[in-house]
């Protein structure tokens, strides 16, 4: 799969976080971006656009960040969810990997972070 054929969601309540986000993916191609400002958006999108790839903000309105990682594995066991956070206990970080989430990325986000995961995960960017 191409990442410029990809839908990617980004979930996270700050305008700002989810913008700093699309503009650096965006140095990597063009892919398809979706946004949610809090966690049960961001279960809905999921479930009517079946994204690619999700970046995830653990704390947000709504539902957290892993009540929406187990709704969204529940509905797809294969979703690649990447948790971007600045905040998080060790142990709201393992909850995450345990339900399911890919990978972490510490806030601030910087390039090469993004660059990893994406080379990693798409072919022919």
């Amino acid at each position: 799969m191409k990442f410029d054929d990809t839908k990617i969601l980004i979930s996270d309540d700050s305008i700002l976080a989810r913008k700093q986000l699309k503009d650096i993916l965006s140095q990597f191609g063009t892919p398809t971006f979706l946004e949610a400002a809090n966690g049960q958006d961001a279960i809905d999108i999921y479930k009517k656009e079946s994204p690619s790839l999700v970046f995830l903000d653990i704390v947000m309105p709504i539902k957290d960040g892993n009540a929406v990682i187990h709704e969204i594995t529940d509905f797809d066991p294969d979703a690649t969810i990447i948790i971007v956070s600045s905040v998080g206990t060790q142990s709201q970080l393992r909850e995450a990997i345990e339900a399911g989430a890919s990978d972490f990325i510490q806030k601030p986000i910087n390039a090469d972070q993004i660059e990893h995961i994406i080379t990693s995960r798409f072919e022919g960017r």
